[in-house]
């Protein structure tokens, strides 16, 4: 099997997994207004990160791809975001959240650094070409490019 693949099976499960953990903590959050407030967009950014990693697993093209990750490193750092919310709100304390935030961290440093790479890997190769150069191809092979 393709390590790649491999990887990225792996990713997208371990995505899940958080989805799921932070669906326990939502439900074990207190009832008040703050903490549901917080909780369901905690909950909608996780379950997000998860569903558009899954989306740019089956991207049709490079600009799809990139584009679904780039939500994925948005949802992970909202998601980061409503934690420390939490926290700082005194609806949990740091030791309770403390492994669902670092694993919340890890993961949007592995897709932010994913997206960087991506990004220098494979600019966008119209950007090198002169413009008379562009004029000599068809508008669906430019496309292509993309």
């Amino acid at each position: 099997m393709n390590t790649d693949v491999e990887y990225r099976d792996a990713f997208k499960q371990r995505l899940k997994l958080f989805a799921l953990r932070i669906i326990k903590l939502y439900q074990a959050l207190p009832k008040t207004g703050e903490a549901q407030v917080i909780g369901k967009q905690m909950l909608r950014s996780a379950t997000s990160m998860a569903a558009n990693y899954r989306a740019a697993c089956r991207a049709r093209s490079g600009k799809e791809f990139f584009s679904k990750l780039s939500i994925v490193v948005e949802e992970a750092d909202e998601t980061l975001f409503w934690l420390e919310l939490l926290t700082e709100a005194k609806i949990f304390t740091q030791e309770k959240l403390n492994p669902i935030t670092t694993e919340s961290l890890e993961i949007l440093k592995i897709v932010a650094t994913a997206r960087k790479k991506y990004n220098l890997k494979f600019p966008s190769i119209l950007q090198s070409l002169s413009p008379s150069i562009l004029h000599s191809f068809s508008p669906s092979f430019l496309q292509s490019l993309n």
